[in-house]
């Protein structure tokens, strides 16, 4: 059927989907960032004290606005200018350069530059950092990756190249790669993501995972002493299926009397079919006609369609609900592929070719091609050209996270009756086989392995599953807590306190996720650095006195991330001490006591212990809650946390086994050198 458009160039068709959904067999995931790091930061600017326009109105000045290709080019231009100076203001050495990597300005002229650092010519990994600027200030405010001043022993290495490569060849062996080989050669690199920096070897190694995703490996090494300091997987696999989302509209383009798969609106998003092959583009979609498939697998160009719509919703909310125009923000789109590999199970975002790529699933019967997924595809790229979140630890958490938050949101802005917006991912995807969704917002835990709340080990489990507590976060930001209907979906949201949470609505809490993660957060920013860049995001765009302010708190809290509004638990019996206990460097663990009494039988199995610890390095420190009969508790370990700054986070320890009442200590050593602090306050409270 033939568009009733007669012009040549962009047009708008119809394409029906009716077929029946089907089964996929693994979980969601996404991308790597450009650059990826084992260390978590919590390190995000303080939000200043302003009035909102009106009672929960977003302030107008402090959202973004869209930039034009040209405008967002200018502004890069000018920040190269100034990015020697810029770089003396923020106190960087001699050997330190900064290098643009992506521009956002508000409506009240405030822009923020997002850096790369580059010391003696080599590239810094885990050394970029944002800078506000404003009119009356160059850098009114910074975030940075790291707190560690950039200062190697030594950029000369003592290690051959070839043992950088050896090693990272067989850490692609380990993986079980099929035809493992050098993709990078080895190339010298500062790592600056966790201790201090070092000068070391990053090597990448390519070939195919073993379910036959395309191996994208980086392996760092230590120059000097030839250690493996880290290694991450570039390309993360995902998992969805064809949402078959009625007849809707695709934006192609005619040439001559052949229409193809290019969206000439969205920065020509081209759609194309690998026709089961694993490497280049394909042929893009073209035909006779302006419609595109059937509904139905067995047609190769239902898969397309899907795709092609799913990157037009992703476009469409960026740029209508945040003012960004594509994912680099520069007007111009990736591509998407359908039809990878032989019976491959996955989907996946791709730096390195700019493109998200969708396999058909088990006996080649079931694209994976739906909304969702190409939402959270989709955003994988976003996270990578904006924080650039590592893809582990904490930061790989938050990563998945976000693709999660907006590819849910994506879904309540498509508005198609045929797959209404909610908080389960993965919804139309029978996984289980008995017709449960892929993950749950409300209470992440329902899924049998995500968590529900923040602990202190989260980010040593699979990046989907500590995912948990930031999707948990953005659900009771945007419902509340407890039971709830949404489009026919009713949901029970626990939080990790006890205590209750009110909603704000999804439409603020997108607003407060996406300016944190394009201006507060970085590629090492940890759950406790998400707390402070939401609540940044937050008195910007509605004040530090609002509802909104202390809702975000109240949610955090809710699990399991700091103190709630007005601090403390916002409820029960507190005890607190407030007096400073200095942390010896490298030396004798200290203690802080409180005296619990007046208590009845012994403690709850929620016990809530509020730790306040200022302190550099916190990657350094063992932190312990000791009962009164000797017993302790770990509430934090040493090596989790990185080199992010200060704690500031509320533990809940099962404390049932324990008296109530008596002396109970905070305890903490500090097992390295060259870091100091204090122990500030902290506070146990029994709801």
């Amino acid at each position: 059927m033939r568009s009733s458009s007669s012009r040549r160039g962009t047009s708008h068709r119809r394409t029906p989907h009716t077929a029946p959904r089907r089964t996929a067999a693994v979980a969601l995931a996404g991308v790597a960032a450009l650059i990826a790091a084992a260390v978590q930061s919590g390190t995000a600017t303080a939000a200043p004290t302003m009035a909102p326009q009106a009672a929960g109105k977003a302030n107008p000045g402090s959202e973004s606005v869209e930039l034009t290709p040209a405008q967002r080019a200018a502004l890069i231009r000018e920040a190269d200018a100034d990015k020697a100076q810029t770089a003396r203001d923020l106190g960087l050495g001699a050997k330190e350069k900064l290098v643009v990597r992506d521009v956002l300005k508000d409506r009240d002229g405030t822009v923020h530059t997002r850096y790369e650092r580059t010391y003696d010519g080599l590239p810094v990994l885990g050394g970029d950092l944002v800078v506000e600027s404003t009119k009356a200030d160059a850098t009114a405010a910074v975030v940075k990756a790291t707190r560690a001043a950039v200062e190697p022993a030594t950029t000369k290495t003592a290690v051959p190249a070839a043992k950088a490569r050896q090693q990272a060849l067989n850490a692609g062996k380990a993986d079980e790669a099929e035809n493992p080989g050098i993709n990078r050669e080895p190339r010298k690199v500062i790592w600056a993501a966790n201790g201090k920096p070092v000068v070391a070897y990053e090597t990448v190694v390519g070939g195919f995972q073993h379910d036959g995703t395309p191996q994208e490996l980086h392996v760092v090494t230590d120059a000097t002493t030839g250690e493996k300091l880290y290694e991450w997987e570039a390309i993360e696999t995902g998992t969805g299926n064809t949402v078959y989302s009625g007849t809707v509209d695709l934006t192609t383009t005619q040439s001559g009397s052949t229409y193809n798969l290019t969206d000439g609106a969205r920065g020509n998003h081209r759609t194309y079919n690998l026709n089961r092959g694993t490497s280049g583009t394909g042929t893009l979609f073209s035909g006779p006609d302006d419609v595109w498939g059937n509904g139905t697998p067995s047609n190769l160009e239902s898969a397309g369609a899907d795709a092609h719509y799913g990157a037009a919703l992703t476009w469409d909310y960026y740029k209508n609900v945040h003012g960004r125009s594509g994912i680099r923000g520069d007007g111009v789109g990736a591509y998407s592929r359908v039809h990878y590999g032989n019976n491959y199970v996955n989907a996946f975002w791709s730096d390195s070719c700019f493109c998200m790529t969708y396999g058909d699933g088990s006996g080649n019967a079931n694209p994976l091609t739906s909304i969702d997924v190409a939402a959270h595809e989709m955003t994988h790229g976003l996270t990578s050209n904006t924080a650039g979140l590592n893809y582990s630890g904490e930061s790989g958490g938050l990563n998945e996270a976000t693709s999660d938050i907006f590819g849910s949101t994506v879904e309540f802005y498509a508005k198609n009756s045929s797959d209404v917006g909610d908080y389960l991912i993965g919804e139309e995807i029978d996984i289980n086989g008995d017709g449960t969704p892929l993950r749950y917002m409300d209470k992440p835990s329902k899924d049998g392995s995500s968590k529900d709340a923040w602990y202190s080990g989260i980010g040593s489990i699979d990046v989907h599953y500590s995912s948990g507590p930031a999707n948990h976060f953005f659900y009771l930001l945007s419902e509340g807590s407890g039971t709830k209907t949404v489009n026919g979906v009713t949901y029970d949201s626990p939080t990790s306190d006890g205590l209750p949470v009110t909603g704000i609505g999804r439409d603020k809490a997108e607003k407060i996720w996406f300016r944190a993660l394009t201006t507060k957060f970085t590629s090492t920013t940890n759950y406790a650095g998400a707390r402070t860049g939401t609540l940044a995001a937050t008195g910007e765009l509605y004040g530090t006195d609002s509802a909104e302010y202390k809702a975000v708190q109240d949610a955090w809290a809710g699990v399991n991330v700091g103190a709630r509004s007005g601090g403390g638990g916002g409820g029960g019996t507190s005890f607190e001490n407030t007096a400073d206990v200095a942390i010896p460097d490298r030396g004798a663990a200290v203690s802080s006591s409180v005296t619990v009494s007046g208590r009845t039988g012994n403690a709850p199995s929620n016990l809530q212990v509020a730790v306040d610890i200022v302190h550099t390095y916190i990657g350094d420190l063992r932190v312990q809650l000791v009962a009164p009969d000797g017993t302790a508790y770990t509430l934090k370990g040493y090596g989790t946390g990185g080199s992010a700054d200060n704690i500031a986070t509320t533990y809940t320890v099962d404390a049932s086994s324990e008296v109530a009442n008596g002396v109970w200590q905070l305890r903490v050593q500090d097992n390295a050198a060259r870091d100091t602090g204090y122990i500030n306050s902290w506070k146990l409270t029994f709801p």
